[in-house]
This record gives C-alpha cells, structure tokens and sequence, in this order.
C-alpha cells in the first residue's frame, strides 16, 4: 500500500529529473585564429548516432542529455570534442566552438632542369602542343574538309525537297517544246572560253 501512494511521487521525480538532463546547445563553429564562420561542420553525439551540421553562417543547434559528448569535424579542421557537463543549469546552453586549421603534408616533389641546352631546344622544338578552339575551327572549315564532307553526307529532308522542286519547276516550264540548248547560245561561249583561259578547267590538287 505504500509503494502504491508513492509510485506517482516517484514517477514525479523521475520525470523531472529526465527533463533537467535534457539540454538544447546552440552556438557557432568559428576558426580559432581569425574568428570567421565555418560552414558544413559535423556536429555529432558519441555513440548515439546522431547530430546536425552547422549552416552557412557556422550556427547550429542540437538537443542532447547532460554528460554526452559532442565531436565537431570539418574538412582541412582538427576534430573537436566537447564534453557537456552534467551540472549545467537549466536546458539551453549556448556555445563557441574554435576549430584549428589542420596541416597536410604532402610528399617532396623534386624538379629537375634538362641537362643541357640542346636536349631543352630538342624537347621544346618537338613538344606537341594542342589545338586551341581557334584552330579547331579553321581546320573544320577548311576548303579541302568541306569538299569531302559534301561527297558523304547525305542530303536531308529539305535540301532533297528543295531540290525535287526545281526539277518539278523546270520540267513544267519547258513543257509542251523541246529545252533549249546551250551549245547555241553564243553567251555561254563566250563564258566557256573566259573559264578555259582563266584556267578554270585544268586539274587542282585538294
């Protein structure tokens, strides 16, 4: 009958003493010799598996229990750990995280000079540089390219309307007499004999 009366007492305290070990730290990550923000730190609870990551302006805020441990790790930063003491007065607790710049080595690269300054001129005189965009597009619009790009790639849809057109066009215009022919028409050669002195017909190496 006593443990009876008590159970709510008991249930009392220790839903009180529940709500006084939880603790909502807010605060900032900042680097410790300049003081500015650092974005995207990792904010996790050891050994719970959980956290939250700071935003652009270095803020965060996470809801743990009084004696947990915080580990704050960032990119190019040392990992940072903070106990949150189990004395702490009341539930919320601001914070400045410092976080230090972390050090890499990288391995020793060595340059060495040519050995004499015929094989540097010989290297040099031989090095294969690539074509910038520039180049690029004086090659493809070569006249020799073009011609051979003409000679295999087909027509499409409306270059071969196009062209069935004309034919259709000129074959109605002559219809009903005979075409007439160029071999009579002192204009065309006049203009045959200007192209064959002109040179216009001899044999041209692409």
């Amino acid at each position: 009958m006593i443990i009876f009366l008590l159970s709510p007492v008991l249930l009392r305290a220790q839903i009180t003493e529940f709500k006084d070990s939880i603790i909502q730290i807010s605060g900032i990550t900042m680097t410790a010799d300049s003081l500015k923000a650092i974005p995207a730190v990792s904010i996790m609870v050891r050994g719970q598996g959980r956290g939250t990551i700071s935003n652009k302006q270095g803020v965060f805020s996470i809801v743990v229990f009084k004696g947990d441990t915080l580990t704050f790790s960032a990119v190019g930063f040392k990992k940072q750990h903070y106990k949150v003491p189990v004395n702490l007065p009341g539930n919320a607790y601001s914070m400045i995280q410092l976080m230090v710049e972390d050090t890499m080595y990288l391995p020793a690269t060595i340059i060495r000079p040519y050995l004499t300054k015929e094989e540097f001129e010989r290297a040099f005189a031989t090095m294969d540089i690539p074509d910038d965009a520039y180049e690029r597009a004086r090659k493809n619009t070569e006249a020799h390219h073009l011609r051979a790009l003409a000679r295999i790639t087909p027509v499409d849809g409306r270059e071969a309307t196009n062209m069935y057109m004309r034919r259709q066009a000129q074959s109605l215009y002559y219809a009903g007499q005979p075409p007439p022919q160029n071999i009579f028409n002192p204009l065309s050669w006049a203009q045959f004999i200007q192209a064959w002195k002109r040179g216009d017909f001899k044999r041209k190496e692409d």
